[in-house]
């Protein structure tokens, strides 16, 4: 009788810890999850300014890369 009784705490202690896990293990996700929520989620919009200096740079070096008359070689 006692043994029966041992072995239903052990089976109750088991089920108990197996549930804590569980609960440990979901709430580890769920941290994750949030912490990676804002790299994914915010989406960083383009400067103007950075657009536009980045088109004024673009012209600036097509204009030193154009050949030019007159060069030797």
């Amino acid at each position: 009788m006692i043994a029966m009784l041992h072995f239903a705490i052990l089976a109750i202690t088991t089920m108990f810890a197996a549930a804590a896990a569980a609960a440990f293990h979901w709430l580890l996700l769920q941290a994750a999850f949030s912490m990676m929520r804002p790299a994914t989620a915010r989406r960083i919009s383009v400067r103007p300014e950075l657009a536009r200096g980045t088109a004024q740079l673009a012209r600036a070096f097509a204009l030193l890369s154009e050949p030019r008359f007159g060069r030797a070689g």
